[in-house]
């Protein structure tokens, strides 16, 4: 049985809790059995709390029993390492914070656990930014398609425990593109969302647009379902409002063909892999013949990676100019880098980026004006080896920094606009490739109608898979 329910996607079990075929206990065993499995080969979820996830379970199935209903309805999940779980460690993947106990749950956290989430354990993540994980704590998480390459970051851990099935549900965070990175490489589906539908955890700048909290899944309906029991208002965040929409897995119920959408490989500036390149061409092919019109373009993002470089720098200065002296050995070289550049950089700088980041919110709004959606990849290389901290180079050319690799995600952060990054097929070699779809802020529900759509037209193989 536990076999099997590890293969069921998340509204299937959560149908079978709802008939009282399984239980919410029943569930933490199977997911305990695949995590002892599967974690030796991916390092994927290092710190578990199954103690306190049997007793979560149990109280779910009284009151499931009693006849109280949530969204989830006692669906066991993971959690990232940098949010606070009650009584649980939370690393934040640095040696800082590596004896840190969370006193509560933070906001995202408890609002999950109130819509009957489960939380097994937390899972691996980069060391203080970048889209590699691994850490100084935990060591390094394997991709599951091929154990000698990366899964992406920082939300990676994540990724890796929805592919392998050691989960059915994953929270993430995405600053430069954390949710879409790991869903692109291990063939899942992740949701930036729009700054507001979700509770995010304490930050040090409350006012921040650019980090926001999201769901990870095995395919979209599942992603729809999570993202319900992660919206809302909430007095701490006040980008936060209440929902004045149906439910999002209403929306991915109903997979949508749009009329149209426009589509880019490169947005016209930016160097990616060959084989997400060929990914790219085959997607717009399938589009044109289901009768989409579809525009082959991007707006213009000239400078965008340097405005993010800016903006990056002054948020890292300011959320960890205090720890900086007592901790410098412990800060990796380019976070270091980067917290220097917003200790340095003139007030004109600073000035210059929020004039460039608003163009381009400008530009991209009037772009989905005209085209509604922008397809793009989610990646601007395939999975590489997992001793590589970054990439030096894409297709013969040279990358500035340790960010410049992730451009392709890191330029739409600084729009606000939402993200959806599903799989769209495999490299010859059998490594996933996925993209990210933009729409017009607030529109999570067409994202979600549209990558329903896609996914059902590609029908590609989602259950979990057994690390290679």
């Amino acid at each position: 049985m536990s076999t099997d329910l590890i293969h069921l996607d998340a509204l299937a079990v959560r149908d079978l809790l709802a008939d009282g075929m399984v239980t919410s206990v029943d569930l933490v065993h199977a997911a305990a059995a695949r995590l002892a499995a599967v974690e030796p080969a991916v390092n994927a979820v290092p710190t578990l709390c199954l103690d306190r996830a049997l007793e979560q379970a149990q109280a779910a199935d009284d009151a499931r029993r009693a006849g109280h209903v949530s969204v989830l309805g006692g669906i066991p999940i993971v959690v990232k390492d940098n949010n606070d779980v009650a009584g649980i460690r939370n690393t934040g993947g640095t040696a800082i914070f590596k004896d840190r106990i969370s006193a509560s749950s933070d906001r995202t956290v408890a609002l999950m656990e109130r819509n009957g989430a489960i939380v097994l354990g937390k899972s691996n993540l980069s060391e203080l930014g970048g889209a590699q994980t691994t850490n100084s704590v935990h060591g390094s998480t394997r991709n599951p398609y091929d154990t000698r390459l990366t899964c992406g970051g920082s939300s990676g851990g994540a990724a890796v425990a929805l592919a392998t099935g050691e989960a059915w549900l994953a929270h993430g965070n995405d600053y430069g593109g954390s949710l879409r990175i790991p869903a692109a490489f291990c063939n899942v589906a992740g949701l930036r969302p729009t700054p507001g539908r979700v509770p995010r955890k304490h930050l040090a700048d409350p006012f921040d647009t650019i980090f926001v909290e999201g769901p990870m899944a095995r395919n979209v309906a599942d992603l729809a379902l999570f993202f319900d029991a992660m919206t809302g208002f909430d007095p701490g965040d006040f980008l936060t409002a209440p929902s004045q929409q149906p439910p999002f897995l209403e929306a991915a119920r109903k997979p949508t063909r749009p009329q149209r959408l426009a589509i880019s490989a490169d947005l016209g500036a930016l160097p990616v892999a060959a084989p997400i390149r060929q990914a790219i061409a085959s997607l717009a092919q399938v589009l044109v013949r289901a009768g989409i019109a579809v525009h082959h373009g991007a707006p213009d993002v000239t400078g965008a990676m340097e405005t993010f470089r800016v903006l990056r720098g002054e948020s890292f200065f300011a959320t960890w100019e205090p720890l900086v002296d007592a901790h410098r050995a412990r800060f990796p070289a380019p976070v270091m880098e980067d917290i220097l550049r917003g200790r340095d950089q003139s007030g004109r700088a600073i000035a210059a980026a929020n004039r460039s980041r608003s163009d381009l919110y400008r530009k991209a709004v009037a772009f989905l004006d005209q085209h509604d959606f922008l397809i793009c990849p989610a990646t601007q290389a395939m999975p590489f080896p997992i001793e590589t901290l970054f990439l030096s180079e894409i297709e013969g050319q040279p990358m500035q920094d340790y960010l410049d690799w992730i451009s392709i995600t890191a330029i739409w952060s600084l729009t606000g606009l939402p993200a959806l990054s599903i799989p769209i097929g495999f490299s010859k070699d059998g490594l996933p490739i996925g993209v990210q779809i933009l729409a017009h802020g607030g529109r999570e529900a067409e994202l979600f109608r549209l990558g329903a759509w896609i996914e059902r037209e590609l029908a590609l193989p989602r259950a979990p898979i057994d690390p290679r």
